[in-house]
């Protein structure tokens, strides 16, 4: 892939995390729902920063992955990326800012993503993960039309034992229109 992309919306900017950032990503990552929710190390360290900033960078290289930063007037709001990208398919997650929340930041940068994931990128699926319960996530995953697969028993790691987690997909050929998940 190669040079990281920048995805604009009306309110926001999607590039690359740089190493501006780490401070930023540093005191965000100390979030208790970022650490409950997604795999980001805990305790977070300053060093975790500074090193998810450097893989972000090979990640761009190696077209392994796409990770971007959301930014708003404000500064980082966020983190969104495409993971483990091959064969079509892609894992797609994100996680906010607690400052960020409740403005419709993730559903805007994620209908970025997704166009770029099926645009540009030419990807057939992505597969959205979450730990159960985690429904925020799941209001903006259920929003742009991804269907509930099921869920994955013990299927996530943690900070501790393993924990249940819902699994959806989204193919590039379904609607992009709300969905209703038994949840």
């Amino acid at each position: 892939m190669g040079e990281p992309v920048v995805l604009r919306t009306a309110r926001l900017t999607l590039s690359r995390p740089v190493e501006a950032d780490v401070d930023a990503i540093f005191e965000i990552c100390q979030d208790p729902l970022i650490q409950r929710f997604t795999t980001v190390p805990s305790p977070y360290l300053r060093e975790d920063a500074v090193t998810f900033v450097a893989l972000v960078a090979e990640w761009w290289d190696s077209g392994r992955e796409c990770v971007w930063a959301i930014r708003d007037e404000r500064g980082l709001a966020g983190m969104m990326g495409l993971h483990e990208i091959k064969d079509g398919a892609a894992e797609f997650g994100y996680w906010l800012a607690p400052q960020a929340r409740g403005r419709g930041y993730a559903a805007e940068a994620a209908r970025s993503v997704v166009d770029f994931a099926f645009g540009p990128l030419r990807l057939e699926r992505l597969e959205w993960h979450a730990v159960v319960g985690n429904l925020a996530s799941a209001r903006v995953a259920q929003n742009l039309g991804f269907q509930l697969e099921g869920i994955r028993r013990r299927g996530l790691a943690g900070h501790g034992p393993r924990v249940d987690g819902w699994i959806a997909g989204l193919l590039s050929t379904d609607p992009r229109t709300p969905q209703v998940w038994p949840i």
